[in-house]
């Protein structure tokens, strides 16, 4: 499973039984998301949860990365036995949306924050599963 994280939003994405594809999951509130990935995990074990690592162009931590550092406490606390991996994340909802004109999305269903992120996560959760197959 992988974690687009946003103070607002948390898109989700996972993938399947090999391993070998990511796909967009859902989106969910920030307050809510560890209570959501307790509740899928209940149903579909969670090996690894992939989480993006926010940084700037110059390779330096995004502001962001506060909140997640909080969130990976709590996720820690709630699932101690899950892996956490992290994942650099720039250009993830650039990738996104280009991703989504690239397969016919309309100008409006674009500008669904919620669909940019759960195609980020995708992004992210793919990413992390080509360096894991390179093995990095």
């Amino acid at each position: 499973m992988a974690i687009d994280y946003g103070t607002k939003r948390v898109g989700v994405a996972v993938t399947d039984a090999l391993q070998i594809i990511a796909s967009p999951l859902d989106t969910v509130h920030s307050k809510d998301a560890v209570e959501y990935i307790a509740s899928y995990h209940q149903k579909n074990p969670i090996e690894t949860l992939v989480i993006g690592l926010p940084k700037h162009l110059d390779g330096s931590i995004n502001e962001l990365e506060t909140h997640i550092k909080l969130f990976i406490k709590k996720i820690k606390v709630k699932l101690p036995y899950i892996n956490i991996s992290r994942i650099d994340e720039r250009f993830t909802s650039k990738m996104a949306f280009q991703s989504m004109i690239d397969s016919g999305l309309k100008k409006q269903q674009r500008a669904n924050k919620e669909t940019i992120d759960k195609v980020s996560a995708t992004i992210i959760l793919q990413s992390y599963l080509q360096t894991k197959e390179n093995g990095f």
